[in-house]
């Protein structure tokens, strides 16, 4: 479920809720019933508006990680010559660009 961020222009907070993509909230008591707040002096029926904000993304980051995932990384190392630093054991660690059976077999990697 994806999770939103709604600003309250009547006491200034930021609150933070899961929600389904199809449900909308447009007061602070419907926001502080979502989240399990209290309202407290706010009134329930202050207006509130959702923030728009970045998706939170999770990338992998070591070459580990790639090759785990089924990635391949080249980095290059000098003219024509690409190291595979996500190699298997039936690839070759180094591509060169002018031997196309060096190259990963994506053939592999790739699934449908």
């Amino acid at each position: 479920m994806p999770t939103y961020d709604y600003h309250c222009p009547t006491n200034n907070q930021i609150v933070e809720v899961m929600h389904g993509i199809n449900q909308t909230l447009t007061t602070w008591g419907e926001l502080c019933q979502k989240a399990g707040i209290d309202t407290g002096e706010t009134p329930a029926q202050s207006a509130i508006m959702r923030v728009i904000s970045a998706p939170g993304l999770a990338f992998p980051k070591t070459n580990s990680e790639l090759k785990n995932l089924g990635f391949t990384k080249l980095v290059k190392r000098e003219k024509g010559v690409y190291e595979n630093v996500t190699a298997t054991k039936n690839e070759s660690r180094y591509v060169r660009s002018d031997d196309p059976s060096s190259a990963p077999n994506l053939k592999s990697k790739i699934r449908d």
